[in-house]
Order: structure tokens, then sequence, then C-alpha cells
């Protein structure tokens, strides 16, 4: 079986093998056959050693495609089924599921310990308890979620993951409300999924900031009423607000420094909310007279900061209602062969989402 495979941490390329096993297969699991997957950030940052993961192992998380067999025990899913890859699936029994913040659930994580591969060398393992770069994958049939007919392999993918991530974080976790003014720092594909997300939401203004001209042009496709460089942020600021600072502002980066210039263009009493993932030794710091003095709430968002199933559904809903566009956020595709012409791609800027077929 062939599969893209990151040998160490910290390593820029994958090698494309074809002596991957996918394993682990029994009570509880499902076999599937991987027809789309996208590239998400997380993987590159996974790859750099800023978020979490054993190696060697197989990135992706963001796929789609068919039920091969499914293990004792499993209900709700047949060979042949179509569906997507939840990559962080709820237990239904802690205690964040039964607060009903399944997003917060903490037993999609357990399974990024556990090796879902092998090679005659030894163990691999799957990001985030998945692996999508290969062309079959065993995984808990709670990462297994049904998707109807009329939604194509390479859009499920993306509802997997960043469309998710960005319109939840908008809709769910900020809850912009119609007429305010939005900032989105980062306008990769969570980023444009947010840019979108507050549109749906009624936003007057949506100013979108990178420093990459050719996103700043796809957020303006994607509802952005204007779009910037960073070095212009300021001036959009005063022009915008009067200089009092935009009602949501949203980091989709996953750095301090971004955040940090995010809170300083929160008006007081807005929101800044953190949808980026950064690393663990990167601190955002802000001072308690600021803090107390500015009223600004900081909401950090989890994969969408509400339920999952349900957000899948909206996404759906709005696809199909024309609200949202998914298709032309997939800007490359590429076959598994060309997965590190995909990452340049992705670290250049020039890809809003890349969909990789299978």
């Amino acid at each position: 079986m062939r599969a893209a495979v990151l040998h160490e941490i910290g390593q820029d390329k994958l090698e494309v093998l074809d002596d991957v096993e996918a394993v682990g297969f029994g009570p509880g699991k499902v076999k599937l056959r991987v027809r789309a997957t996208g590239l998400c950030h997380s993987d590159v940052s996974a790859m750099s050693g800023v978020l979490p993961q054993p190696a060697p192992f197989i990135p992706g998380h963001e796929g789609a495609g068919e039920v091969i067999d499914i293990g004792d025990g499993v209900t709700g899913l047949s060979a042949g089924d179509r569906v997507l890859v939840c990559w962080l699936p709820a237990c239904g029994a802690c205690p964040a599921c039964r607060r009903g913040q399944t997003q917060l659930c903490l037993a999609g994580f357990m399974n990024a310990g556990t090796p879902n591969f092998k090679r005659p060398g030894g163990d691999v393992f799957g990001f985030a308890g998945t692996g999508t770069f290969t062309e079959e994958v065993v995984v808990d049939a709670g990462c297994a979620v049904p998707i109807p007919d009329d939604v194509p392999f390479e859009i499920a993918a993306l509802i997997g993951c960043g469309v998710t991530t960005g319109l939840g974080a908008a809709i769910n976790t900020a809850q912009v409300e119609a007429g305010s003014s939005v900032a989105v720092i980062g306008c990769g594909g969570v980023g444009i999924s947010t840019i979108q997300g507050a549109r749906v939401q009624g936003a007057a203004q949506i100013v979108a900031v990178d420093p990459v001209e050719s996103r700043r042009e796809a957020a303006l496709r994607f509802g952005a009423t204007e779009a910037v460089a960073p070095d212009g942020l300021a001036d959009a600021k005063q022009r915008i607000t009067a200089g009092e600072g935009f009602d949501y502002v949203f980091e989709v980066v996953g750095k301090s420094v971004t955040a940090r210039t995010a809170y300083e263009n929160t008006r007081r009493g807005g929101t800044l909310c953190i949808v980026g993932a950064g690393a663990m030794d990167d601190n955002f710091q802000v001072n308690m007279f600021e803090l107390f003095f500015d009223e600004k709430r900081i909401l950090p968002s989890m994969y969408g900061g509400g339920d999952v199933l349900r957000s899948y559904e909206r996404a759906i809903a709005l696809w199909r209602a024309g609200r949202i566009d998914l298709e032309s956020m997939i800007t490359h595709r590429v076959q598994l062969a060309e997965i590190n012409d995909a990452l340049d791609q992705m670290r250049t800027g020039e890809a809003l989402r890349t969909c990789i077929e299978l």
C-alpha cells in the first residue's frame, strides 16, 4: 500500500513508499479506502514539531473515502458507505461530552499514541490517530462519519477539518453579530472559512489580513470587504472603526506575535478569537491592567468550538444552499507522488487548499 511517511520530526520532505500496511483492525474499528484528502497547515506543524506527534508518522487528517470493512460491534456503518474522517471523535461518556462540549473530548487524542500502520522496519503512527496521506487507514468507528451521496469526496474532506474549524470559529465560538466589524489575520484555508462564516453571520465589514497577495485576492472572492497586508491593518482600523478597533478579530496563524496584533486591534469590550494552533513554548502575554481595563473577550476555538457532527451537517446545508463556496477553496489538485510539491505550495502561500487524490 502507498503512503507518504515522515521519518523524523523536523524533516521537510515526505517519502512516498509502497511497503506500508494499515493495522489495528478489530472490534470497534473501521477500515477505509481514502479517496481524497486535504493538506492542512496542522500537518506541516506536526512535521516541524510545533504540534506534538510521535514519528515516524503519516500526516493527513482531512480525508474522505469509502468503508472497506467494519469490526465487531460497529453499528450504523457498512462496507461501501461514503464517509469523511473526523480526527477528533467524541466518546460520548467523558465530562466534556456530557456537558455538550464534544470538541474538547480527549478520547481521540489518545489514538495518536497508538500506531495504526507498519512497515518492514517497524511501527508507523497516523497523525492525530488518523493519517490520510495513504490509500487505506484503520480508525475508530467514530472517526468515520457518513456523508450524503451528493457531497464529493474532496468537499467532504475539507469539511472534515478546515471548513468546520473556520466556520465554527465565527458561528459557534465568537457568534459574530450582524452588522459588526471583523478582521481575520491569516487567510489560508481556515482563514477563508472564517471569512465565509462571518459573512454568513451578516458582518458588515470583513477585513482580511495576509502577507501573500494571492491570498488577499482570494479573500475578496470569498466575502471579505477588503484585504490588506499586515502593515495595512492599522490604516484599516482607523478608517473603518475610527481607531476604536474591530468588534471581532480572528487570529488564524497560531503565533503569539499575531495573537498580540489581534488583541491590539480588537476594540474594548470586543472579542479576540484564537483559531490557529501554535507551539507549547510560544507564550501570548497580556498585562493584568489591560486585561481588566479593556474587558476584551479572549476566546480560543478548538475544531470550530461546537459539536462537530452538527457542524458537518450545517456546512453541508450551507454549501448546498450556495451560502458558502467550497469548490473554489481547492486551488490545487495533486497525486500522492506529488505531495512534496503540495507542501511547498502551502509553505509559500500559493495554495489555499490542495486536494490529494488517491
